[in-house]
């Protein structure tokens, strides 16, 4: 009996061991607890304060000393001897803060997440790899390789990760991989270069090429070019130089090559937020209090911990620089050093296209083109899935580019095959862009920096300390007909496909334009005197207005005011849309709760403030009104786009007898007026029931809820804000969208100054105080003074505390 008590007390304890020590996924995944609970190694070893200080270090592979003095922010300044040492601390501090951030981006870029989540993602993998994702890296790679700068700079920086990713052991992992139950691997240059595309895909993937096809079959030409016009002709575009245009334009010959006549029934994936957007700006010293030019960016992304983006100051023989990194990709990307400062927004370019492809058989193993039968190459995808089987999956190239979507990826109900075709699959060397900014000393220097600009196109601001500002939107470009690129395309014929590129020096720019300022907010980019061809998913019509307007009503203006005009509230669209709307109301017919929100909205200053109850009248009612007119999308069997706000706006008011005004699923035949009322009845409700479920009045940030949060979508590492702004307004903050980075810079000749903030920390540990340290600076609309001095001895006034990476001989 004893031996029996024996055996069953071994097999307890081995079930134990082996339970606890293993991962399980109960619908959510469950670490190894035994692990994850352990005092001395797991989760309670992530615990930080700020008493807890990096300490000096030996390192394989410097060449020298470096110096990193971490501010109060915990922001390193980085002083080094020589580049190669310089990144090689960048990427080996990024890592120590950022580690797993950076390796589940590039994960998601490549398609790999199943690894680490399961089964659940398997959907989102083959998405990422049917996109060609790592086909596009890899062409990047390929290109970068030829460049020795270039190539030496990002095999530094992947040491520099790779050196602190060996010094840890399993006590010292990011919180996340122990929740995960994985390891980090060793850094790769794929791995930059997937990021880069990562970015590329957020940013100018958009398109809407099938949902065109099936709106010009629908509806036709004529209500095509009413309903989606490629320009909306309000306001100031990015560039306003009419007649300006001094250089020969490519041309191509004939119409814009024959849409396809078929309905397209696939399920897209998931596309970017219409509100992803940003504002920069530059204003002359002929305008500022100093004399001196101040430069401005703001990026609005997804907000998320830990922050797509990463402060550092960058100092060597040659090279000063300091401002918002990426995680992963050496190099400032929005920033500024001792002469000029630069940002980016996006550009908004359409820059992809899709291919009706014809295949020989069932095989597809060849396919139509010019009249002959090509070759297809097929790609197998192994997907790694964590506790199961790998996934197989095959993906078909044709010399366009990947054919996404079949009779197995959704596709089930399309009997044709598209390829497709982005810029970023093209070799490219934007990494090259940034090094060569972070040096610039000029606005030579600075358009020599941006030719080796490809992808994502953006619109790139700058500022000097000479005085000049300057505005380029760069990218590779595809020439266009007329209508071209907005529709599925034939792709049997080359003649279909993109005959040539826009040189750079035909790119949209100017520099010192006599207003004394150069803006951008996601606009139409230029006048209509520009000889090439430009469309794109959609243009903003708001923000950009707003900000042009303040621009031009202020003079000698200070760093202070653009730090206002970053946060301002202002709801231009509401300005516009509203008056109209309240007049088509019966006040006669209105209910008590009805007559409550009429008012709120008449004495409505046109501000998202925090406090305000107008600004969630308002956007509950846009969010009722919108569908409504609308529904003949919603309801369609196949794909089809929605209109623009502004567009919609203005049909209310010039075209109220249109007929998408009527509701489909009512008898009667309703005009503007009474979709208006109708909505106006349905938003009153909502927001009754708000009230009623949250015991409090609906005030703007209360009832937005904004959410800030982590990577992999845990809660108790994610934050609620309360925060004004909204999606069409300067301050760009919606629910999970908003300004990811703000930065303003004076140029001054004494010495330039900086202020930046964004919402979240230095640090992507949720155990540390530097997790989510700025936060509270970022929705208080309050900025940092990013320190910006040449030597470590010069910042130790500024210290939290001092790190020396040391030679190991």
């Amino acid at each position: 009996m004893r031996i029996v008590k024996i055996v069953i007390s071994s097999l307890i304890t081995l079930a134990l061991v082996y339970a606890l020590n293993r991962s399980w996924n109960f619908g959510k995944p469950i670490p190894p607890l035994g692990k994850f609970l352990d005092p001395f190694h797991g989760f309670w070893q992530n615990a930080e304060s700020k008493k807890d200080k990096p300490a000096d270090i030996h390192l394989k592979g410097l060449k020298g000393d470096v110096a990193i003095v971490y501010d109060s922010a915990s922001i390193p300044h980085i002083y080094a001897t020589n580049e190669e040492d310089l990144f090689f601390a960048q990427g080996y501090v990024t890592a120590r803060h950022r580690l797993w951030q950076m390796e589940f981006q590039t994960h998601a870029a490549a398609g790999r997440i199943s690894e680490i989540l399961g089964t659940a993602a398997i959907d989102f993998d083959r998405g990422q790899r049917r996109l060609g994702m790592v086909y596009a890296a890899q062409n990047s790679l390929n290109e970068m390789e030829k460049d020795a700068q270039l190539n030496l700079i990002a095999n530094r920086y992947a040491e520099g990760i790779n050196a602190y990713i060996h010094s840890l052991r399993y006590e010292q992992l990011p919180i996340e991989y122990k929740l995960l139950d994985y390891t980090p691997e060793d850094w790769t240059l794929l791995k930059s270069g997937l990021l880069l595309k990562y970015m590329a895909k957020t940013l100018n993937i958009g398109d809407k090429d099938f949902e065109m096809t099936n709106a010009l079959k629908l509806f036709g030409k004529e209500t095509v070019d009413l309903l989606y016009p490629d320009n909306e002709k309000v306001g100031d575009p990015i560039v306003d130089n009419p007649n300006g245009w001094k250089f020969k334009p490519i041309t191509l010959e004939g119409v814009a090559p024959t849409t396809s006549p078929d309905f397209v029934q696939i399920n897209t994936l998931e596309k970017s937020e219409p509100d992803i957007g940003s504002n920069n700006w530059a204003v002359a010293g002929s305008k500022t209090a100093s004399g001196s030019p101040i430069l401005c960016n703001d990026p609005h992304l997804e907000l998320n911990l830990p922050s797509i983006w990463y402060i550092i100051h960058m100092n060597a023989p040659g090279f000063n620089a300091m401002g918002a990194s990426l995680p992963g990709a050496p190099c400032v990307i929005s920033g500024f050093n001792d002469s000029i400062a630069w940002g980016e927004t996006n550009a908004q370019r359409d820059l992809v296209d899709w291919f009706k492809i014809k295949f020989k058989d069932q095989s597809k193993n060849e396919y139509l083109s010019d009249g002959q039968w090509k070759k297809t190459n097929k790609v197998i995808e192994k997907i790694s899935i964590k506790n199961a089987p790998p996934f197989y999956d095959t993906v078909i190239y044709t010399h366009q580019g990947p054919v996404t979507y079949d009779e197995s990826f959704h596709g089930d109900s399309e009997k044709n095959h598209y390829a497709f075709r982005w810029i970023a699959h093209d070799p490219s060397k934007e990494l090259l862009t940034f090094y060569l900014l972070n040096k610039s000393k000029n606005h030579n220097d600075y358009l020599k920096a941006l030719d080796h600009y490809s992808s994502p196109a953006q619109n790139f601001v700058f500022a000097c300390v000479n005085g000049d500002i300057a505005m380029r939107i760069q990218g590779k470009y595809p020439v266009r007909r007329t209508d071209e690129g907005k529709f599925v395309l034939d792709g049997t014929h080359t003649s279909n496909e993109w005959q040539a590129f826009i040189p750079n020096d035909q790119n949209i720019a100017y520099k010192n334009p006599a207003r004394g300022f150069v803006s951008s907010a996601n606009q139409y980019p230029t006048d209509n005197t520009y000889p090439y061809y430009v469309t794109a998913t959609n243009f903003e019509a708001y923000r950009n207005r707003r900000i042009n307007q303040r621009l031009g009503e202020l003079n000698k203006i200070t760093p202070q005011d653009m730090m206002s005009l970053q946060a301002d509230n202002y709801n231009l669209k509401a300005a516009e849309s509203l008056p109209t709307w309240l007049s088509l109301l019966d006040l006669t017919r209105l209910n008590e709760q009805e007559k409550n929100a009429y008012e709120k909205l008449k004495t409505w200053d046109f501000y998202n403030s925090i406090t305000s109850e107008g600004a969630s009248y308002y956007e509950t009612w846009l969010q009722k009104l919108f569908p409504m007119i609308w529904d003949e999308v919603s309801s369609s069997k196949v794909s089809l786009p929605y209109p623009t706000s502004f567009t919609t706006i203005k049909l209310i008011k010039e075209k109220p007898d249109l007929n998408f005004f009527d509701i489909q699923s009512t008898p009667e035949k309703e005009t503007a007026a009474e979709v208006v009322k109708k909505s106006f009845s349905e938003s009153v409700q909502d927001i009754e029931k708000w009230k009623k479920e949250n015991a409090k009045e609906p005030t703007w940030a209360a009832y937005k809820n904004s959410y800030i949060q982590h990577l992999a979508r845990l809660e108790p590492f994610s934050y609620h804000v309360i925060h004004g702004g909204n999606g069409s307004i300067v301050n760009a903050h919606g629910k999970r969208n908003g300004p990811s980075w703000r930065m303003v810079v004076s140029l001054e000749k004494s010495g330039v100054k900086a202020w930046g903030v964004y919402p979240g920390g230095q640090s992507g540990n949720p155990g540390s105080p530097y997790y989510n340290s700025m936060v509270t600076v970022w929705t208080a609309d309050h900025y940092l003074n990013l320190h910006f001095n040449t030597s470590a001895s010069q910042m130790q006034s500024y210290s939290w505390a001092n790190q020396t990476l040391k030679s190991e001989k």
